[in-house]
């Protein structure tokens, strides 16, 4: 779980960061932060031995679970606060238990039950913050975004265990990146007016800083994460960065919130992950 809480802290800080690129084609902003991750982990690239089958269906993954995420979540910030895009991704959790309970065909309710309680604990955060106009575009926007990030954990779980046994997870996470980038620079090629696209010295290092650190090291960690846990405990850690991200705004970005509620919506999302591990017997690292 180790993975899971430093990319939830990780990722606490990047809604602050990526309302600081207010103006900018949102479709672009993803394929550059994709585009750097990639040069990161181009070098770890090691293709032989995968085959064509699974080169194909790591693209899918990352095509999913990374760029349409991005063209979804990036293009939200455009209708919504940053607290706003943290408070919906409230959801994401019970997509995930979903999914699995879907692709496994059998139904294990302690998953359910740490999925609704990391719900309930970022809704006792959130729940005020909710603005009341403009929200409902970026809400679909921001659901849609979840079921890509949902579907694209469940898929590499999946995927991962069928690699051959010397491939590491380094070794081949550029092929995501690379079918993540590839669905992002489709896009822009309708929606982005790239002579137009130009960034400020300090918003390229915001761009710099997301791409390398939060999209790059941050996915990958999380992506590593996810095969050590079970369903139900990377159901919880979906909505561990929404305290840290309030956290974040008030310490760094001189927002406001309620201390008490933040303290409650902790409380039960450590709940969450404590029934996650509890009720499977600890068989989760």
């Amino acid at each position: 779980m180790i993975f899971l809480a430093l990319v939830s802290l990780i990722w606490a800080f990047s809604f602050g960061l990526v309302k600081r690129l207010g103006g900018l084609d949102p479709t672009a902003i993803g394929a550059v932060r994709l585009a750097i991750s990639l040069v990161v982990f181009t070098p770890f690239l090691r293709p032989a031995g995968l085959g064509a089958g699974n080169m194909a269906r790591l693209a899918l993954i990352g095509a999913v679970q990374f760029g349409a995420v991005y063209i979804l979540y990036l293009r939200a910030y455009a209708h919504l606060h940053a607290y706003e895009i943290a408070l919906f991704t409230i959801t994401t959790p019970i997509f995930v238990a979903l999914v699995d309970a879907l692709l496994e065909r059998r139904w294990k309710a302690q998953f359910l039950a740490a999925a609704l309680l990391s719900v309930a604990g970022a809704g006792v955060v959130l729940w005020k913050s909710i603005g009341d106009t403009g929200v409902v575009g970026g809400f679909v926007l921001m659901q849609l975004s979840n079921v890509c990030f949902a579907c694209g954990q469940i898929a590499w779980r999946r995927e991962r265990a069928r690699l051959p046994p010397g491939s590491s997870d380094a070794s081949v996470f550029a092929v995501t990146f690379a079918g993540a980038l590839a669905l992002t620079l489709a896009v822009s090629l309708a929606t982005t007016n790239w002579h137009a696209f130009a960034p400020s010295r300090g918003q390229w290092i915001i761009i710099a800083y997301l791409g390398a650190v939060a999209s790059g090291l941050g996915f990958f960690l999380w992506n590593v994460g996810v095969t050590r846990v079970n369903a139900g405990v990377l159901a919880a850690f979906n909505n561990a960065k929404i305290p840290l991200g309030i956290a974040c705004s008030l310490l760094f970005f001189g927002e406001t919130t309620d201390i008490g509620r933040l303290l409650a919506g902790g409380a039960l999302m450590a709940l969450g992950v404590w029934t996650a591990r509890a009720r499977a017997g600890g068989a989760v690292s």
